[in-house]
This record gives C-alpha cells, sequence and structure tokens, in this order.
C-alpha cells in the first residue's frame, strides 16, 4: 500500500505527508544486498587526486581554520555533520537553498543542518518573528513565556497521538525523557530498540548504534550498567521481538519499544510499509509502550509527522530538529495525558514523578521559533514541496546510475534521499567477518565521495544522505543533478 500525493499545488489535509509512495522493500533490500556483496566501487585515483586539488586551491582559508580547530577543539570538529573530507569546510552565510564558505565558493545545501532547515536556510519570515521576541524579552527568561503554550498547542494540534508536550533542549535530552517516562509510567524496566537506530548519544542509547548488532562497540567509557537492560533487535524481524517480549514478560516485562518510524538511521534500513502497525500491536499485546523517535521525522514527513502517514499513534512521541526550524534548543517529548503528567514540573512536588530539568529548556527564543517555524511550514505545505524535490532527486540519480551501468542504489522516503555508494551503512554484524574487513576502506570510499560532491559544489552528510527542503525547486535539483552525474563519471 502506497499513500500518494495529489497533483495540485496545494494538497488537501488529508494527503499533506511528504512521502508520495513508500519503497518496494524486499525490491529494495536485494540491491542493497548485492552492493554490499560486490567490490566497492571507488573514485578512480587519479580523479580523487584532481578533487582534492579542488580544497587546496580554492578553500584555503577553510583550511586555515581547520588547522586552527584542531589545537583547541577535540578532532578540530564540535559535531559529526561538520567532518568532510579532507578537512572541514567553513560556511559564512546560509540562505535559502545554497551555502557560501568563507572562500567564497557556493555549494547546494542538502545538509540541511542534518535535517531541520526544512523551510530554507535563514528563513527570513521567521527570523523577523524571532528578532521581535528578542527585541522585547531577549533570549531566556526563566519564567513561563506565552509562546511555551502556543508551541505546545501547536504541536498537540499536529501530532495525532499528542495531548500534552514538554519542551527540552535537544533530540538526545528527549529520548533520554521518553525512557525514563516509559520505566516510570510501567513500572517495568526493559527497553528494546531497533538496532542501527541513532537515538542520541546518552549512555544507554549509544547501545547497539549504526549497525545492527554491534552492541556496547560505541560504548567506550559507558558502565557495563547503564545498558544492562537495554536490548536490540535487527529491523523488521518481529518474530525476534516477539520472542524478546516473551522472555521479558517472565523478567518483569518491557517498558517500551522505540524506533525510528522510517528505519534506523532516518530510513537508511527502511522498514516494511506494516512494520510500525505490527510493532503497534505487539506492544499492546505485551503491555508495553511504543515510542516513535520523530526526531528527523517530526514535521519533514508532514505536519502528523510518521505517525500522521503510517497511521499508527505510539504512546511517546520524541521531536527534535524541525520542532525549532533549526533555532537552537530542538527537543521535545509528548503523549497522551495520562503518561505525560509524571513529567509534572515544580518544586517540591510529593507525586510519583520522572523528573527532567533543564535551565534553558523553552525559553522564549526557541518557542517562538518553533511556534512560528511550525506555522510556516503548515502554511507552505513545506513537507510536501520538499518531498516532490526528493522524489525528483532519487528519479534523477536512478537514471544517471542506470545510464552509467554503476551498482549504487537510490531510494528516498520523500525529502530524506538516500544515495548508497559504498554500502558501509547498510553492513550488518550478522556477517562479523565481512565488518571487520571491510568497514574501513568502505568508510573512506564514502568520505571521498563526499569530498567530490563537495567539490561539485554540493553538500551533503557524509555523502550518502541528502535532505531537500522547500528551498529546492526544479531548477534547484536539476542543476544538483548535473553535478552528481559529473561525480559519478569519475567512479
Amino acid at each position: 500500500m502506497s499513500i500518494t500525493a495529489p497533483n495540485p499545488a496545494i494538497p488537501s489535509a488529508s494527503s499533506a505527508y511528504g512521502i508520495s509512495e513508500w519503497p518496494d522493500t524486499n525490491a529494495l533490500y536485494a540491491r542493497l544486498k548485492e552492493l554490499v556483496q560486490q567490490p566497492v566501487r571507488a573514485i578512480r585515483p587519479e580523479n580523487m587526486a584532481t578533487v582534492l586539488r579542488y580544497f587546496d586551491e580554492k578553500c584555503r582559508r577553510s583550511k586555515q581554520l581547520a588547522r586552527a580547530a584542531a589545537d583547541v577543539i577535540p578532532g578540530g570538529i564540535q559535531h559529526n555533520l561538520a567532518f568532510n573530507y579532507p578537512f572541514p569546510l567553513a560556511m559564512s552565510s546560509a540562505k535559502g537553498a545554497y551555502f557560501t564558505d568563507v572562500d567564497g565558493n557556493r555549494y547546494i545545501d542538502f545538509l540541511k543542518a542534518g535535517g531541520p532547515t526544512l523551510l530554507d536556510s535563514n528563513n527570513e519570515v521567521v527570523r523577523q518573528k524571532v528578532h521581535q521576541v528578542l527585541d522585547n524579552c531577549g533570549p531566556v527568561t526563566g519564567v513561563l513565556h506565552e509562546y511555551e503554550v502556543k508551541l505546545a498547542q501547536l504541536v498537540c494540534e499536529a501530532m495525532p497521538s499528542i495531548e500534552m508536550f514538554r519542551m527540552l533542549g535537544s533530540g538526545t535530552e528527549a529520548v533520554m525523557a521518553a525512557i525514563r517516562l516509559a520505566r516510570a509510567h510501567t513500572g517495568r524496566k526493559w527497553i528494546i530498540k531497533i538496532g542501527g537506530a541513532y537515538h542520541g548519544w546518552s549512555d544507554q542509547m549509544v547501545y547497539g548504534m549504526r549497525i545492527p548488532g554491534t552492541g556496547r562497540r560505541e560504548a567506550v567509557g559507558i558502565p557495563r550498567q547503564a545498558t544492562a537492560f537495554i536490548q536490540e533487535r535487527f529491523p523488521n524481524d518481529l518474530d525476534a521481538l516477539r520472542r524478546t517480549l516473551w522472555l521479558n514478560r517472565l523478567r518483569g516485562g518491557t517498558a517500551a519499544i522505540i524506533v525510528e518510524p522510517l528505519g534506523p538511521e532516518s530510513g537508511t534500513r527502511p522498514v516494511y510499509r506494516d512494520f510500525n502497525r505490527e510493532l503497534r500491536k505487539l506492544c499492546d499485546e505485551f503491555n508495553a509502550l511504543l515510542i516513535f523517535d520523530e526526531v528527523v521525522t517530526g514535521f519533514r514527513v508532514g505536519m502528523g509527522g510518521a505517525q500522521g502517514y503510517f497511521g499508527v499513534k505510539p504512546d511517546i512521541t520524541v521531536l527534535g530538529k524541525c520542532l525549532t526550524g533549526g533555532y537552537p534548543m530542538a527537543g521535545g517529548i509528548g503523549g497522551s495525558r495520562d503518561v505525560m503528567m509524571l513529567l509534572a514540573g515544580g518544586i517540591g512536588t510529593t507525586s510519583k514523578r520522572a523528573f527532567v530539568g533543564g535551565t534553558l529548556s523553552a525559553n522564549p527564543l526557541s518557542a517562538a521559533a518553533g511556534y512560528f517555524s511550525i506555522q510556516e511550514m503548515q502554511r507552505t505545505h513545506a513537507a510536501v514541496h520538499a518531498g516532490r524535490a526528493g522524489d525528483r532527486l532519487r528519479r534523477g540519480l536512478d537514471e544517471i546510475i542506470r545510464r552509467l551501468n554503476l551498482p549504487y542504489v537510490a531510494y528516498n522516503q520523500g525529502s530524506i534521499v538516500h544515495l548508497q555508494t559504498s554500502a558501509v551503512m547498510l553492513m550488518s554484524m550478522r556477517n562479523p567477518i565481512k565488518v571487520m574487513r571491510e568497514a574501513t576502506t568502505r568508510k573512506h570510499v564514502m568520505e571521498e565521495m563526499g569530498a567530490a560532491f563537495s567539490a561539485h559544489g554540493i553538500i551533503t552528510i557524509a555523502g550518502s544522505r541528502i535532505y531537500t527542503g522547500l528551498a529546492d525547486t526544479d531548477a534547484v535539483i536539476d542543476d544538483a543533478l548535473n553535478r552528481f552525474e559529473d561525480v559519478l563519471k569519475l567512479v
């Protein structure tokens, strides 16, 4: 079953989602399996030398800043999104669909800050509204502000499962709160995550991150007790989930299953169309809560998020990224009233509660930015238009891949587009020898591909994930496709 967006420029409310068609999951996994099994196809060494000359000759100021950053910042970057091979590019401006770096080079922005800037970079309508709030009261007051209420009301109206909403500082914080809330509400301790998903960097959720089956591989500095009650199961494996729920029932029960509703790593490993509906049934059968991590999908898939698109109501929803349209302190948690009241704030309360805090959470700047950003997303039907841009880009990439006879795989879920060239993110610990033997090489090939995209005026996430937005017109996408083709000809 698929949901098809209508042809008119302004869609009806019932079809206002950016995913026009769900990928044929079986066919897609067959192609991805073939890509993983065959030798990696990299950019030819002589062509890679030309790519690297771009950075030496055209990005000298960025190179200087990268060297200075490496002296005072661990690894030279504050966030993994800023990593770029051979060195991070420093941007001086972001506007509409484009970045400009400190050397004056312009790039098509398919990074979208990792997803938040669905409208476009530095949206003028939102910026003017935020400036008014800053002029009146500054970014933070520590007391109640009207936009806290307005944003919460807007979120509750938009998201099908949310009756109450609590704003926090980031997606990581919101996931931490969701897990704590699930345990407090159910009185149980076991949390099952779908392996390979990214739910932030808290001690518990680093377990089973990025590649399914890795368990504590990324848990350096984290005591085993912190992950003692976290379990991971492979994506789409409902039988294994059921067995785990049965086993947990004998050990006190499962508090919650947490899932990225499109699939781990923003749909890098897509779930089957009915997977979330089956999760809902399992959670109901075993009296566990269902947590949707909609940090990426919330408002990017549509106003109702992935839960609206799939028609599945989770018990707890985690929001981030698009919540404030790219402004800081983007995080929040929502759910039904009976669950959410365990997060009731206030000093000295004697009722049972799951404690969360955050001095800067729900500050006037962030709350106002969220309120006006979501209003603008609603007014412009941003998710639908961004999804159409993603469809156009994916279709073009498919055509280029076929014409150049490459083994690469392009697919999308609306405005989230994946271009798999090295397939390092599709490897699995079901074949650990292959992971240990090939992961480093495949990762470097992905980094080189990302560098080649940058040298041809396109910024992506690690050369494998692309976010489209409202500002990505047909002309922008067609220009990008010409640039992608130039890069893929270097293989």
